[in-house]
């Protein structure tokens, strides 16, 4: 097992902002070049006339037309609101310490 293999392995997990030691990086060095050599095969196929494409169906955007509507009233808005207060939601608080 090379070093750049787990050099890889370290790089990857950086990239997906995972913390593995050095022992998890060497035991998972040989199994990730193992999966890399399997995406190398890839390049094996040959794509002589095969259209690109960007799904397996032909599937388009379907548009309608931006028509404004009536609205919620705010009562309606607020009925399932836990709490409220005057005409707002009132929620707990979630960054910056205590209420």
């Amino acid at each position: 097992m090379a070093s750049s293999d787990e050099e890889l392995v370290r790089r990857t997990a950086e990239l997906a902002r995972l913390s593995i030691t050095p022992a998890e990086a060497a035991h998972l060095a040989p199994q990730f070049a193992r999966i890399l050599e399997h995406f190398k095969t890839l390049s094996d196929v040959d794509l002589e006339g095969v259209e690109p494409t960007t799904g397996a169906f032909g599937l388009r955007d379907v548009l309608r037309a931006d028509e404004p509507r009536a609205s919620l009233t705010q009562d309606e808005a607020l009925a399932n609101a836990p709490e409220r207060i005057e005409d707002f939601y009132s929620v707990p608080k979630t960054i910056g310490g205590d209420a």
